[in-house]
């Protein structure tokens, strides 16, 4: 832990958490929602066109790509969110939450439109393609933590869940412009044209993000644990002033729901490593098997559903859009309905009740599929029907880290959890691409929908016995600040072990 300076380490008394969930919803969190929620379209945007144009970079008019190297495009895009979000996360939490949501925009941007650029078929410019996803993916990885951790430290406690839940799944808003402008870009313009035209879409969004985002406040909670008590004031007062334009007035904050830290001006892996092994063993288990789990599954099937369409139901390559719109719809809708009961059912109702919803849905649609019974639109009903469910239940999976870890490491945390379980996500594509093949038998596919399901089953029986209260808690009760010089401030227990 490095040392802060004496004027640093004196103790802070600050009311800012408590003058935080004490707001009702406003145009001012209507702004942070669609601000924050922007990066997430971008990322499902970035995604889908990447799904969607993998038929079209398998010809050889265009890239002339194999099934195992567009299968490898994906994971090579995981790899690069996973150490993006390591190295961004950290800076997260040591510079704070706005200045690496603008910094990461800008590198996804680089990233993104270079890859609309490479031209011919031999190995060098596949290299320069695989290094363009790698660099669009670090930008979004190091999305991850700077808007997770923003969100839960602006957001009143009260909306908390559902406001995590949506911007985490607005990522299928981008997903559904992706289908919509690869179809138009692939069915009207020539085949090595329309791809490219694709990957541009994406920096030109990032530019108007990158302009609504420098518009949105640092977190107060991140000044007041970097001892800059005075800018969090100003901060906060002028929150409460967009509040009250509104309409709303603000009663007086309890003194005694004042929080007591002596801030650091940063903490190490070493320190997260502690909290792992001695503090807070549990909520380690829990944080990673929900990455995992739903990273594995959620990559694995979006990543080839393009080779199953095409192999398996002999769907025309610039037709996949089509079908990813709806697959996108449902995934959408999901978080968007279920979103609100994670704050008034509880987190472990939800998550666990998602995952394991999820996991029977695709055992069952496995067996459907290997029987031959299925055709192109009732396989893409089942993946919406499934993924109603595994949609919110991913989300909440960031939820969960980012509320059930001190402040002073929320963004190292989450990023640690998320390359973990991009692990499992990068495998997961190479995985099932493998197993599609040309499309000969379908096997080994319905072997990898099985194992999917039982993955997510383990995600969902994980939550119901080491779920953490957090509904309607500020996050302080939740975790408590490393920096809280109150030790006997309680974190939230555990839920109990019976559903």
């Amino acid at each position: 832990m490095t040392t802060a300076t004496e004027a640093e380490k004196r103790p802070i008394r600050s009311l800012i958490p408590a003058r935080l969930d004490r707001l009702n919803w406003s145009p001012f969190h209507t702004r942070m929602v669609c601000g924050l929620g922007g990066a997430w379209i971008l990322d499902g945007l970035q995604i889908t066109v990447a799904s969607s144009v993998t038929g079209e970079l398998t010809k050889s008019s265009t890239l002339g790509m194999t099934s195992t190297q567009v299968g490898l495009i994906a994971s090579v895009y995981l790899v690069g969110e996973m150490v993006g979000a390591l190295v961004f996360g950290k800076m997260s939490d040591r510079l704070g939450r706005k200045r690496l949501f603008v910094l990461t925009l800008l590198l996804y941007l680089i990233g993104t439109g270079l890859a609309a650029f490479v031209t011919g078929h031999h190995t060098g410019w596949l290299v320069f393609f695989y290094a363009t996803r790698f660099v669009a993916g670090m930008g979004i990885g190091g999305q991850y933590s700077a808007i997770n951790s923003a969100i839960d430290e602006v957001m009143p406690s009260k909306y908390r869940g559902r406001v995590d839940i949506w911007i985490n799944g607005s990522y299928w808003a981008g997903a559904i412009l992706g289908s919509l402008v690869s179809y138009i870009f692939l069915n009207h313009f020539a085949p090595n044209v329309g791809w490219r035209l694709s990957f541009l879409l994406g920096p030109v969004l990032a530019i108007f993000v990158i302009i609504v985002g420098r518009v949105l406040p640092e977190s107060p909670r991140w000044l007041v644990t970097h001892g800059r008590q005075a800018e969090a004031d100003q901060v906060m007062a002028k929150i409460e002033q967009q509040v009250r334009a509104s309409g709303q007035q603000l009663a007086p904050i309890d003194e005694s729901k004042a929080i007591e830290i002596v801030p650091e001006t940063r903490y190490g892996y070493l320190t997260f490593l502690r909290l792992v092994f001695h503090r807070y063993p549990r909520r380690a288990i829990l944080g990673a098997t929900l990455m995992i789990t739903q990273s594995f599954l959620y990559n694995a099937i979006y990543f080839t559903y393009a080779l199953v369409l095409i192999h398996f139901y002999h769907v025309p390559s610039n037709k996949v859009p089509i079908y990813g719109l709806a697959f996108a719809v449902g995934n959408l809708c999901g978080p968007l309905i279920l979103g609100p009961l994670f704050d008034s059912w509880g987190r472990k109702q939800m998550i666990a009740g998602t995952y394991i919803i999820s996991a029977v849905l695709l055992a069952l649609s496995a067996v459907l599929f290997d029987a031959g019974v299925l055709n192109a639109a009732t396989q893409t009903v089942a993946w919406v029907i499934i993924f109603f469910f595994a949609s919110a239940g991913a989300s909440a999976a960031y939820l969960t880290v980012s509320e059930t870890w001190p402040i002073e490491i929320r963004a190292e945390a989450i990023a640690v959890f998320f390359a973990i379980g991009s692990v499992a996500g990068a495998l997961g594509p190479a995985f099932y691409g493998a197993l599609i093949g040309n499309g000969s038998s379908r096997t080994g596919l319905f072997v990898g929908y099985l194992v999917g399901a039982g993955i997510m089953l383990i995600g969902g029986l994980v939550e119901v016995f080491l779920g953490v209260n957090a509904a309607g808690k500020s996050l302080e009760q939740v975790t408590k600040p490393l920096t809280s010089v109150d030790e006997t401030a309680p974190a939230a227990p555990a839920a109990p072990a019976a559903a």
